[in-house]
């Protein structure tokens, strides 16, 4: 089924000019991931010079966002059931307000054409998706394509809340990219989210795939929980012998079911994303505390061997975050499987800003370098994904942790 859709309120991608920050291992406050680690904490041990007060760290910028975003009047989301959650402001509602008062542009800018459409999904269901194609086909041939895979703790958020990140991985990439809108908890449980993203995924890459792509030339990106599915979604291909995609974009991913490194101590009252969120995250997605512990939402505590056939990883960590450590560790355990990654950190940014160009400089530096990581694999690998990965199947229970 394909219908063409225009989101009511989505950000415009605009052009922005970098922030230099402080670095942890690269330069202009970014760390280039090549086995570097913060050097103010230890990311499995004591808090250094930290920093309790998150506000501090914040560049201009994201504290603009941050300001506007406390002014709308949302309540903490931990108090409240799914369904008011998902009428609270977001940090979306933030950036647009702000671009109004600007006097700048609140929809997005030519250049894609936008449809819903459904994809096979698991059981017999059907699973919805949005793509967003580049006009014109520039380049001309067959673009790749990029399975995106939005965040919101499994719980909130739409694909109109990810809209701005939809988009300019599709203009800057120059790719079809299919937006997956999963399943959502605690109407549906874990693994449910899970399988429509799979689903999706296999789809791209298999010849009855319509998005206009090429399915041989396949990445998956995710932010958040989405991050954490995008991963889940290679360990599954992996498991089950089906096709790899050639690259992972994790944009600050759940990468573990703890809630006590140093980057959950130092921004526990953080916004938009703070520590008493993530158990209420996890307690309307999973069945049970036994899910949280597998290599599915635990990334970080999967055996080498689960983790060893999994592509090449670009992960991005936002400094003012609680998920930023576990992150920074998956980095480093995906290397230690043999796995090459590359990551930055960046400063003075806060959960969600990668999707905030148009009112933050770090976001289109953050657009930008994931971008740029994404044409090289997808051009570098056009027979990549051609044929189903042949191992056998690991056990997605992380029984035996090796961290």
């Amino acid at each position: 089924m394909l219908s063409h859709v225009r989101p009511a309120l989505v950000l415009a991608v605009v052009a922005g000019s970098m922030v230099g920050c402080s670095s942890w291992g690269g330069r202009d406050g970014r760390s280039d991931g090549d086995g570097q680690r913060d050097t103010r904490r230890d990311e499995r041990g004591g808090d250094a010079a930290g920093s309790a007060d998150w506000r501090r760290e914040m560049n201009p910028q994201m504290r603009t966002v941050i300001t506007k975003l406390e002014g709308m009047g949302g309540k903490p989301i931990e108090s409240l059931t799914p369904a008011e959650a998902r009428r609270q402001p977001t940090p979306t509602d933030a950036v647009v307000a702000l671009l109004r008062e600007q006097g700048k542009p609140t929809t997005p800018p030519p250049g894609l054409t936008v449809a819903m459409r459904t994809v096979p999904g698991a059981e017999g269901r059907s699973v919805p998706v949005r793509t967003y194609t580049p006009a014109g086909m520039r380049g001309g041939g067959t673009l790749p394509t990029i399975v995106y895979v939005h965040g919101g703790g499994w719980v909130i958020a739409t694909l109109d809340t990810y809209d701005a990140s939809a988009r300019a991985l599709a203009t800057k990439v120059n790719a079809v990219v299919v937006s997956v809108d999963y399943r959502m908890a605690p109407e549906y449980k874990f693994p449910a989210a899970h399988e429509d993203v799979y689903a999706v995924l296999q789809h791209a890459m298999s010849a009855d795939a319509r998005f206009g792509g090429d399915p041989a030339r396949v990445a998956i990106a995710g932010e958040s929980a989405g991050g954490t599915m995008a991963t889940a979604a290679c360990m599954m291909a992996a498991e089950r012998g089906g096709r790899m995609p050639v690259h992972q974009l994790l944009v600050y991913p759940v990468a573990d079911y703890a809630f006590d490194t140093p980057s959950y101590r130092d921004n526990a009252q953080a916004k938009p994303l703070n520590k008493a969120m993530m158990p209420w995250f996890f307690g309307h997605y999973l069945r049970s505390a036994a899910d949280g512990k597998t290599a599915w939402i635990s990334p970080l505590g999967a055996a080498e061997s689960a983790l060893r056939p999994l592509p090449d990883a670009t992960i991005i960590t936002a400094e003012i975050d609680p998920l930023r450590s576990e992150g920074m560790m998956y980095a480093d355990k995906l290397k230690k499987a043999g796995v090459g990654v590359v990551s930055r950190n960046y400063k003075g940014v806060t959960h969600e800003f990668f999707g905030m160009d148009a009112v933050v400089d770090e976001a289109k530096a953050a657009q930008d370098f994931a971008a740029g990581r994404l044409r090289a694999a997808l051009g570098a690998n056009s027979a990549a994904v051609s044929a189903p990965v042949a191992r056998p199947k690991a056990n997605p229970t992380n029984t035996s942790p090796d961290w």
